[in-house]
């Protein structure tokens, strides 16, 4: 158990007026404790209280925690480990409630008379982990780095009659050769009117000449996400260039991208921050085709919460990780991304993608 992880989420559980906290999302029992396995259709838990050790719930079938946690109680298939938990809450206390326990065990843990109340708490962890240590920045900075490595090698891969499905095929076996684990997320190429879907999902559209190029990125190395996303031209052999709608669009959006984070230090909002890239897409006249939020917080998970949006009136905090990552997309026209992640450091931000922004025209 990683016991200044666990004073962190403790202390933010007592801001709350809380004294116990029950976590089942697997990855922030993971951050935790070290802990890591998918419990699929069966239970998984980890009971923190302000008066006794941690206590981990697993089914037999799990990996031995080991470790991970000195007070695992044990359960088979045929068991009810919700009466379990239920025997180690402090029950005339509020319970603090993970948002992603299931209503097929949040219900029978309420009617147990587990606690007095519930509530949900998920937050405390969520807030912790927003803050990441020195061990999780040089993870994320090393999986940004193979990322900067593998659009290198996308680039290449630009050429008269590819498909978007052959490219992506090929990335995974990229990234594994680079050093990486896997995809932090599956990977997004769009070629053409494509790219003005922000979600495109990666078909077997055959790439033409006077095209953009859309590859939305990002692997796991030391179980830490990456995340980029670069637009590319390409002109081919008959040398189209890009016309001026793509060329206002694309530097657009690099304009507001890097003005937001020129703006990134601590204590500056996330809606300013988002407000600014904002903005600059408005004044152009594309506000309505910038249609979600600036960016994510990232880590274990590709996209964790807190969120860079209008909404987000928090101040950014020294150690935080987020993406910056404005698009305009018009249908049928065109559509350009462009992402990077940052790290807020002391007097401002730490840019931990070093590939290029400026326009590529691929030949």
């Amino acid at each position: 158990m990683n016991q200044i992880r666990v004073h962190k989420v403790m202390h933010n559980l007592a801001q709350k007026g809380l004294s116990q906290l029950f976590v089942c999302d697997p990855l922030a029992i993971k951050w935790l404790s070290g802990y890591y396995t998918l419990p699929l259709e069966r239970f998984l838990g980890l009971l923190l209280t302000s008066e006794n050790e941690p206590v981990m719930f697993c089914n037999r079938l799990f990996p031995d925690p080991g470790a991970a946690c000195d007070n695992v109680v044990w359960f088979d298939d045929t068991d009810n480990p919700v009466e379990l938990v239920a025997q180690h809450c402090q029950h005339d206390r509020t319970l603090g409630i993970d948002r992603k326990l299931e209503a097929r065990w949040l219900l029978p843990l309420m009617n147990s008379n587990a606690a007095s109340d519930y509530v949900l708490a998920s937050d405390v962890v969520d807030q912790a982990r927003s803050i990441k240590d020195e061990t999780e920045l040089a993870a994320l900075r090393k999986s940004s780095q193979i990322n900067d490595l593998a659009m290198d090698w996308l680039k290449t891969q630009i050429q008269p009659g590819v498909t978007e499905m052959s490219i992506a095929e090929r990335l995974l076996a990229k990234y594994r050769e680079l050093g990486a684990d896997g995809y932090s997320f599956d990977p997004i190429v769009a070629f053409g009117a494509n790219a003005a879907d922000p979600h495109h999902e990666t078909d077997n559209t055959v790439l033409e000449e006077g095209q953009v190029v859309l590859f939305d990125i990002g692997c796991v190395v030391d179980d830490y996400c990456s995340d980029m996303t670069r637009s590319f031209w390409f002109a081919g052999e008959k040398t189209i260039e890009p016309d001026e709608l793509t060329r206002e669009v694309y530097e657009t959006v690099r304009r507001a991208q890097q003005a937001a984070e020129a703006l990134v230090k601590p204590g500056v909002l996330f809606s300013e921050i988002d407000a600014c890239a904002r903005d600059i897409i408005t004044e152009k006249g594309y506000g309505e085709y910038f249609t979600h939020r600036l960016g994510h917080q990232i880590g274990l998970e590709c996209h964790e919460p807190g969120d860079v949006s209008g909404s987000h009136h928090e101040g950014v905090q020294v150690g935080q990780v987020f993406s910056i990552e404005p698009g305009i997309y018009i249908p049928g026209k065109v559509g350009v991304r462009i992402e990077d992640l940052v790290i807020v450091t002391p007097d401002g931000c730490e840019v931990i993608n070093s590939y290029p922004k400026e326009l590529t025209v691929v030949r």
